[in-house]
């Protein structure tokens, strides 16, 4: 085993080397522009792309043209979310999405609201999922989408979208699910969830870094939307510019090899994380899990450890690659919003560990990393004047602290 250990897969993931050796070619001997129809490097060029966008959209059982490749998920939900309300303005200005969306989801919602939109933020429950019956309930005549995650990225807690599909079917309101998280790690319809939209990139299935896509129903309904990059009218008007056929190439790899993979990976992938989960939760007292106990991603683990401040934990374990519950913004370490959602107090929510299983973690690892936190947080905790407080019975929400 070598130090450092990666647990950090829903951060990103390392390339697959299947997958750069299919890219390399595209760099140097395939070099051609995949719009270029009138010799041989053109063709060689659009047929990678041809061939990544249909394992593309096999894998997620859609049409090779309702795929439209962008930089990432991030512009994706960005296409998604403003060409959606661009396009679809004459008929209402309301949008549902909920609490604990991605940054991309939220922070567009939030863009879209200054240009006079009305968006919905739907509450969660203590596990992280949302009620199909609040998205029932909060649809207007005026409701244009609704934007809801597959997979929470911090908690991999999964959303009921087959529920929620058939609602926003029943209601005639289109229906955008982010997800990036789940694609190529569980299996995903998007016939039987019932959305229009989907938003997925290549770096989180051990694919390159650069390169998304957004799938775009085109019939029952067919969906339109307004671009946001002008130019040569690639991908069928919706983004313009020229494409980067490696990347392309790498995704729709990466893409074959979830597709092959995915039943014995997320099997594996899964016992790995309950071994972690079993064994720091069962050698540590006041440890939380975060999000749906059972549904929830193969590979995650989000964990919050009473009176430990994680990113001292963080800084405890620097051998191990992992994320904290908190975010640093500006000056500020606010407690992660995600977790704030589910009720979480602040004080766990700041002692809150994201672990990231993926397809190159070992045993190993997961042993290592076991012993090294369960370690690490006693350390911490035997040099913290609350802990001692609370073994001793003290109710630390009763104490009245003195202000110098």
């Amino acid at each position: 085993m070598k130090l450092p250990i990666y647990m950090d897969n829903h951060s990103t993931t390392p390339c697959d080397p299947r997958v750069v050796d299919a890219m390399l070619p595209y760099f140097t001997e395939k070099f051609g522009n995949a719009a270029s129809r009138n010799h041989s490097f053109g063709w060689e060029a659009e047929g990678g792309v041809d061939q990544a966008r249909k394992h593309i959209a096999d894998l997620i059982h859609a049409d090779a043209k309702e795929i439209v490749f962008t930089s990432g998920a991030t512009e994706s939900d960005n296409l998604a979310l403003k060409g959606v309300v661009e396009m679809y303005k004459e008929k209402g200005d309301h949008v549902i999405t909920t609490s604990t969306e991605h940054r991309a989801v939220i922070d567009a919602a939030k863009s879209l609201e200054k240009k006079g939109i009305q968006v919905t933020y739907l509450p969660v429950d203590k596990t992280g999922r949302v009620d199909p019956d609040d998205v029932r309930n909060a649809i207007t005549d005026k409701t244009i989408l609704i934007s809801i995650m597959l997979a929470n990225n911090e908690i991999g807690t999964i959303h009921p979208i087959a529920e929620i599909g058939k609602i926003a079917k029943e209601k005639g309101v289109l229906f955008h699910c982010d997800a990036t998280q789940g694609v190529g790690k569980i299996p995903v319809d998007v016939r039987e969830l019932g959305v229009d939209l989907m938003s997925f990139t290549a770096h989180k299935i051990y694919g390159p870094k650069g390169i998304g896509a957004l799938y775009v129903r085109r019939k029952a309904p067919r969906v339109r939307l307004v671009p946001m990059i002008d130019g040569g009218g690639h991908e069928r008007g919706m983004r313009s510019g020229t494409l980067p056929v490696p990347l392309i190439v790498g995704f729709g790899k990466a893409v074959e090899l979830c597709a092959q993979e995915m039943p014995e990976e997320s099997v594996r992938t899964m016992a790995l994380r309950d071994r972690l989960q079993d064994g720091i939760m069962g050698a540590l007292e006041e440890v939380y899990l975060n999000g749906h106990p059972t549904e929830r991603l193969p590979g995650n683990l989000n964990i919050s450890f009473a009176y430990v401040e994680g990113e001292a934990l963080l800084m405890g374990v620097k051998e191990i690659a992992l994320s904290s519950g908190s975010a640093c913004t500006s000056a500020t370490l606010e407690p992660s919003y995600v977790l704030r959602a589910l009720g979480v107090g602040s004080d766990l929510a700041h002692s809150s560990i994201r672990f990231g299983i993926g397809r190159f973690t070992t045993p190993e690892e997961v042993e290592y990393t076991i012993d090294r936190m369960i370690k690490a947080v006693n350390h911490l905790r035997e040099m913290s004047p609350l802990y001692e407080m609370a073994k001793e019975g003290v109710d630390l929400k009763t104490v009245q602290w003195a202000v110098h």
